[in-house]
């Protein structure tokens, strides 16, 4: 009884920062899905397409954890067939403990939740979430350290920690690589991720997910300067070859 009215307690004081909602999510995870963005990403890759989410102390729609049940709620009928909710970013571990008292309400309302994630955060925070986390979709930047610290300005050592974890606790994952042309699009590189793959447990899926410049609009506005200014969408028909490797 104790422990259903400290989670009633924290779902009403327990407060998210929340960037924007997708409510028909179809590429965030099976079935259809209920995206929350939240705000504050530690990484600066070169490709985000959604450099608006990296400043965590830039307020935008702010609500606890039952205000978010709630509205997400109203679209459970159309995700209650295999679909149910997705937490996204920016980074969703830097507001790890808004995300694990969400998620223990999703459990409580039988609603299948599901992290997508680089796996950048405070390690201290990952066991209780994990235990309310039904799927990850875990987005590896790069395997190599020099280069995951080129492509994010970041050591992979925070990375390399999360898939640990990850990995004592079973979880199941869903591998993603955004693949950039000239930097990842060659066949040695996706056997170098299959090799990697090879020795994690419970991966469900590998995607390669094609580089695409939608989001060079969004830095001009905001006066960011694009890393990857000039280069060329991934094709996807080339995408979709390389990912046959991964078979």
């Amino acid at each position: 009884m104790s422990d259903l009215k400290n989670s009633q307690t924290n779902a009403e004081m327990v407060i998210g920062n929340i960037s924007s909602f997708e409510s028909m999510g179809l590429v965030d995870g099976p079935g259809v899905r209920y995206v929350i963005f939240l705000q504050g990403c530690p990484l600066r890759c070169a490709y985000c397409h959604n450099p608006e989410t990296w400043n965590i102390n830039e307020k935008k729609t702010q609500m606890t954890v039952q205000e978010l049940l709630n509205k997400v709620k109203r679209y459970m009928v159309y995700f209650k067939n295999g679909g149910g909710v997705t937490v996204s970013g920016g980074e969703p571990l830097l507001q790890a403990k808004f995300v694990t008292e969400f998620f223990k309400l999703c459990k409580q309302n039988n609603i299948h939740t599901c992290l997508d994630t680089s796996g950048c955060g405070d390690e201290r925070d990952y066991a209780d979430l994990l235990d309310y986390t039904d799927l990850i979709l875990l987005d590896v930047k790069a395997i190599v350290p020099e280069n995951y610290k080129k492509l994010t300005g970041r050591a992979i050592d925070k990375f390399e920690k999360f898939l640990d974890i990850c990995q004592e606790k079973d979880k199941k994952l869903w591998i993603r690589q955004v693949i950039i042309p000239d930097y990842n699009d060659t066949e040695e590189s996706v056997l170098k991720l299959k090799e990697f793959v090879k020795n994690l447990h419970n991966v469900e899926k590998v995607e390669l997910l094609p580089y695409h410049t939608m989001a060079t609009e969004k830095y001009k506005k905001l006066g960011i300067k694009y890393r990857l200014e000039g280069v060329p969408q991934m094709d996807k028909k080339r995408c979709k070859d390389l990912e046959k490797l991964l078979k």
